[in-house]
């Protein structure tokens, strides 16, 4: 992991003029296009219009909505500096095809350098390490204004938990890489070229090891992710330790099996 962004806070990112605390926006792609202006305006991005066409193209990949009613929509896309961050809150909530159905009443876009793969990660977990905090989240749906806020959205810590097996990515999208590497083997050209985009918009959110491992274990196995049935990793068909087991249930985290090594995601047959 990129030691630079360790121990750094959400405010080196973002200041109050990056914040609408009314978004008038009424559905997704109008959001988004309002939080770019604003980092257009701040003169952070520069071409909208590709970003804009990235962070749709990510969408459609899989909706960037996470539980309690708030969107993460990001690209990685060369801004000139770290990362571009906006917020958004929406009053009446927008609608961003989330898994539980419900409305999104807080946005946050980030735009972050393509020569900083694991910086998405390191915020990524700082922001599900407070988004999981009841009263965090009351506070940050009960501010009452733009300054409050930014206070509470200050307090976000840009590190990675400590536990070496934990490696914070979306376990749906590694899941879902997996299935598309291997779709591609039976694709037409054209079928191939339209995977490979998807593959290459998933790739761009995982850091270099957890990439370096996922090829190597496709290349040795023909598969890298495994799913976790009964506390059974269905890649060697061993159990799992307690502990291990227990944090992989409900959780879109990724661990790798101590037995053989393999990514373990929770098992989709559970799921349903």
């Amino acid at each position: 992991m990129a030691k630079p962004f360790k121990n750094r806070f959400f405010s080196d990112f973002l200041k109050p003029n990056q914040i609408v605390f009314d978004l008038q926006a009424k559905e997704k792609v109008q959001a988004i296009e309002e939080l770019l202006d604003i980092l257009l305006k701040q003169k952070l991005i520069k071409n909208k219009k590709l970003i804009l066409t990235r962070l749709i193209d990510r969408e459609n990949l899989e909706s960037t909505a996470i539980e309690h009613h708030v969107a993460l929509p990001h690209a990685r896309v060369d801004t000139g500096g770290d990362m571009a961050v906006a917020i958004g809150r929406s009053e009446k909530g927008i609608e961003f095809d989330s898994v539980d159905k419900r409305k999104v009443y807080l946005i946050i876009l980030i735009i972050w350098n393509p020569s900083l793969p694991g910086l998405f990660n390191h915020l990524f977990a700082g922001l599900a390490r407070f988004l999981t905090k009841p009263d965090f989240r009351r506070r940050l749906f009960e501010a009452k204004n733009k300054a409050d806020l930014y206070s509470v959205l200050s307090e976000i810590e840009l590190a990675l938990p400590p536990f070496e097996e934990r490696i914070i990515s979306r376990a749906s999208l590694l899941h879902k890489l997996q299935e598309i590497e291997l779709r591609k083997k039976k694709a037409s050209k054209q079928q191939a070229k339209d995977l490979q985009r998807q593959a290459d918009l998933i790739r761009e959110e995982l850091d270099e090891a957890a990439l370096t491992r996922f090829d190597r274990l496709m290349e040795r196995y023909g598969f890298a992710v495994a799913e976790l049935e009964s506390g059974v990793c269905q890649g060697c068909n061993m159990k799992v330790a307690t502990q291990i087991s227990s944090a992989i249930e409900g959780s879109n985290d990724i661990y790798i099996c101590e037995n053989c090594g393999k990514f373990l995601v929770s098992s989709h047959k559970k799921k349903k």
